[in-house]
């Protein structure tokens, strides 16, 4: 009993640590719109990215090795080079909303993508909690005045593909051993960053229009949103479920809702606070493994990694609590 609950002290504490990086990365639609130069989708990714980069590999002293170089590459460019210019366009072409509802199917993406890249089992349960996540951010931040510009739907589409192949290699290859979180996402900014610099000089040139706010946020979304989120979200990738983390994301557009109400002043109608609701019961019991019809919690579990398993194992917070009983859920 003291094994068990150590470790389900463990998944608790990995959870709320691996959920605070989309909780900081739902800052970005406010300090996009509040305090960035506009139109600058490219430079604002590359300050985002290279500087905080290049910080974390001075810290950790430790550079890619063997295949690590063109892994850090494909990474890099899937979760940074191509996902943070695709975020910023859409934020600056849609109503936050929209943009963080087009963000929101994300975890959804990555439940069918593990079935073909990591070769597990459809994980229904988190499928349909998934679904139930998006309607309820869909709830949250889209009204009736919502315009939706095309580029921008697009743009928002593309940046969740990305992110979702990019958390699922994440989860197929690991994080070699030696190297810590800092250093990891270190060589993921960096890269991302370096995909970033010519692109950005050609299309936009030298960074211009930046005032005090602009560097405050372009420090905020680095360091935090950046350095401190991305090393913490790897981090948790490695140990928890990989659509169960994908599910956690939820708390990115949920968290742009709550700035609205906390900073701009916005108030919610009983529809966005029930969805509210929604999407965060959503998010709950997505962390949750339903018991499958089989052998008891006494016998040996089998070390496959398929399905909803997390490394052969169940999860610990269902199993922890769930009182003895007929599955409900395949």
């Amino acid at each position: 009993m003291l094994a068990e609950a150590g470790a389900m002290n463990a998944v608790l504490r990995t959870t709320v640590l691996t959920a605070l990086a989309p909780i900081a990365w739902g800052t970005t639609f406010l300090v996009t719109t509040e305090l960035l130069p506009p139109d600058r989708p490219l430079t604002a990714s590359l300050l985002r990215a290279l500087p905080a980069g290049l910080l974390a590999l001075l810290i950790a002293q430790c550079l890619p090795h063997g295949h690590w170089w063109w892994r850090s590459l494909v990474l890099g460019t899937l979760n940074i080079g191509a996902f943070f210019p695709l975020l910023f366009l859409a934020a600056e072409r849609l109503p936050g909303g929209a943009a963080a509802t087009l963000g929101a199917v994300q975890p959804l993406l990555v439940t069918l993508l593990v079935v073909v890249v990591l070769s597990e089992r459809l994980c229904r349960w988190r499928l349909l909690w998934g679904g139930l996540g998006v309607v309820g951010v869909g709830m949250v931040v889209l009204g009736p005045a919502a315009a939706l510009d095309g580029l921008g739907v697009v743009a928002g589409l593309a940046g969740a593909v990305c992110m979702a192949f990019g958390v699922v290699l994440t989860k197929r290859w690991g994080r070699p051993d030696g190297v810590g979180p800092v250093g990891y996402a270190g060589w993921q900014l960096a890269a991302g960053g370096v995909v970033l610099l010519l692109p950005a000089i050609l299309v936009e040139g030298p960074p211009t229009g930046l005032d005090a706010g602009a560097v405050l946020g372009h420090l905020w979304l680095g360091l935090v949103g950046g350095l401190v989120a991305y090393g913490l979200w790897f981090d948790g990738l490695r140990r928890l479920p990989v659509t169960a983390t994908a599910l956690l994301g939820l708390l990115s557009p949920l968290t742009a809702a709550l700035m609205g109400v906390v900073v701009l002043g916005q108030v919610f109608t009983w529809t966005q606070l029930g969805g509210y609701g929604l999407a965060l019961a959503a998010l709950v019991a997505g962390q949750l493994e339903p018991r499958r019809r089989g052998p008891s919690l006494t016998s040996p579990p089998a070390e496959s990694g398929r399905g909803c398993l997390a490394g052969g194992r169940r999860s610990i917070l269902w199993e922890a609590h769930r009182p003895p009983g007929p599955a409900t859920l395949p």
